[in-house]
């Protein structure tokens, strides 16, 4: 069985135009970041905008300027994605509050509660988990961000981030999370 081919040499591939490349860097990167989405637009906005939905078009509306990207590394694909996906769903709660939608109240409808993230680790939790997660280097904040929020193996991990074995990326991710937890300021 050969290994699958890595996320650069699957852009440089697309960026001269394989269009099989670019589909499989999409088939690769959406279900991370819909995992990673999940829970993250508000209940609110969810009847607007699916995840799903946001998802492929961040995918699309960033691979179509795919000969512009400049990508230095394996995680810097992951982390321009994620990112370009954050702003995306800023830019749909922001639409969501300046015009809220004029819809019939259905009466046999259940209330949605909080997202599965904010169930999971609550509100202050999860915007003092962002502010951590801002504070850290950039290759500390993608080892997190590809465990944590993309549930990412080690031997993902090393793959993605060119350490040479699951072990390396195990104690690479473990620094990581370490400088997390002071920036947390947990015990």
């Amino acid at each position: 069985m050969t290994a699958p081919e890595s996320s650069l040499a699957l852009i440089e591939r697309a960026q001269a135009g394989d269009r099989e490349a670019l589909e499989a860097l999409i088939e690769r990167y959406r279900p991370r970041l819909v995992r990673w989405a999940s829970g993250r637009l508000p209940s609110s906005a969810r009847h607007l905008a699916e995840t799903q939905d946001l998802v492929q078009e961040t995918l699309l509306r960033a691979f179509r300027k795919i000969g512009g990207i400049e990508i230095r590394g394996e995680g810097a694909l992951q982390a321009y994605l994620r990112q370009a996906l954050l702003n995306r769903i800023r830019m749909e709660i922001r639409r969501v509050r300046r015009r809220p939608a004029d819809l019939p109240l259905e009466h046999d409808v259940e209330e949605t509660g909080p997202s599965a993230v904010e169930q999971a680790i609550g509100r202050q939790a999860l915007e003092a988990y962002e502010c951590a997660l801002d504070a850290l280097r950039p290759q500390d904040r993608e080892l997190v961000v590809a465990r944590v929020e993309f549930g990412l193996s080690n031997d993902e991990i090393a793959r993605a981030f060119g350490k040479p074995s699951a072990n390396a990326a195990r104690m690479a991710l473990q620094r990581a999370l370490l400088r997390l937890t002071a920036e947390l300021k947990l015990p």
